[in-house]
């Protein structure tokens, strides 16, 4: 009987130091992952807000529609919502007077200190410019043109400088009528620097207008 109970006893201690091999530190488990908190799995990606993007060093994430608006805003005005150049053009996105009743603006000084009323005017043309492109957006898409492959988002940036009569002229030559807007930057400079970006949510409208 006792060297039963010592048997069983020394099993005991052997199976129970064996165990303590495997159990986790409080501050990492066996693959050295940290444990989960529940409150912290919420997918955040994709995401419309451009902040949420700032520090991903994730080469496509540029290319959403979000980029698209920046980068032209960059390119009109610095992203600048007050800001009128020398010929008169507006805000963040630089509309003219005639561009903004197009759509339904009609007060200017309204326009340039609304900043979510700029926004919703640069989507507005851009359903336009896109319902008036929409031939050239089915036709050229993917063609190369004078050097430059043509994307939807390019001819609807190209659009947004020179007008959609200015893009036409340009695709349906071949690139070879070199249109420009009155500060000698050209359709084809837009096409190029503003190809690839996501504008397939844009819904093509005739007559848009921002309320």
């Amino acid at each position: 009987m006792l060297k039963k109970w010592a048997f069983y006893s020394s099993l005991t201690l052997i199976i129970a130091y064996l165990s303590s091999g495997f159990k986790p530190t409080d501050s990492q488990n066996q693959d050295g992952l940290q444990p989960i908190n529940q409150k912290e799995m919420s997918y955040l990606f994709p995401s419309q807000d451009e902040k949420d993007y700032a520090n991903l060093n994730v080469p496509f994430t540029g290319k959403f529609f979000i980029g698209f608006k920046e980068a032209v805003a960059f390119k009109e005005s610095q992203g600048k919502y007050h800001k009128v150049n020398s010929l008169g053009y507006m805000g963040k996105y630089q509309f003219g007077a005639e561009t903004l009743a197009s759509i339904g603006i009609h007060d200017s000084v309204a326009f340039l200190n609304n900043p979510k009323l700029q926004e919703k005017a640069f989507v507005a043309l851009l359903s336009k410019n896109k319902w008036q492109l929409r031939d050239e957006i089915e036709k050229f898409s993917g063609a190369i043109i004078s050097g430059v492959k043509i994307t939807e988002s390019g001819i609807l940036a190209a659009a947004h400088l020179g007008g959609a009569g200015s893009v036409k002229r340009f695709l349906n030559s071949n690139g070879a009528k070199k249109c420009k807007d009155d500060y000698g930057t050209s359709v084809k400079s837009y096409m190029r620097d503003f190809g690839g970006y996501e504008t397939s949510g844009i819904i093509a409208d005739n007559d848009p207008k921002v309320k």
